[in-house]
């Protein structure tokens, strides 16, 4: 098996609502879309982020696990800058994103702050100085 991911699922209670988070707050383009059941973006040169109705994810996957805390998942977009994390956080905010934390630095030496999309999953914005953080930027 290759060691690549093509597709991020992310189970969504609102398809509308998340598509005009993702498409009209954050201004990313859909790729493909099939009304009422999936948006998906293409957010790099082989992945893929799908928006899935959660009705139809569980009918596929099966049933999602609900209740109160963080999704026990966060996604991660790396930036060149300090400055370009508190824009892109600056962005989510305007686009409704609850909560957004404000970026701090790290003991690791990066800088990143957090926001949440209207399911709750958390991105985590990245200036990441390290050889790592080096390697996903564009």
């Amino acid at each position: 098996m290759d060691q690549r991911i093509s597709f991020l699922s992310l189970a969504v209670a609102d398809l509308d609502r998340s598509k005009a988070f993702y498409l009209g707050g954050l201004g990313w383009t859909a790729a493909f879309e099939e009304p009422g059941d999936v948006v998906m973006i293409r957010t790099g040169d082989k992945l893929v982020l799908s928006l899935w109705d959660r009705g139809h994810f569980e009918a596929e996957v099966g049933t999602v696990v609900t209740g109160d805390g963080v999704p026990p998942i966060t996604i991660a977009h790396n930036v060149s800058t300090t400055a370009e994390v508190d824009a892109v956080l600056d962005t989510a905010r305007r686009a409704g994103a609850d909560p957004v934390h404000d970026a701090v630095e790290r003991e690791w030496g990066g800088y990143t702050g957090y926001f949440a999309d209207p399911d709750g999953y958390r991105w985590e914005i990245a200036y990441n100085p390290g050889p790592i953080g080096q390697v996903v930027l564009p």
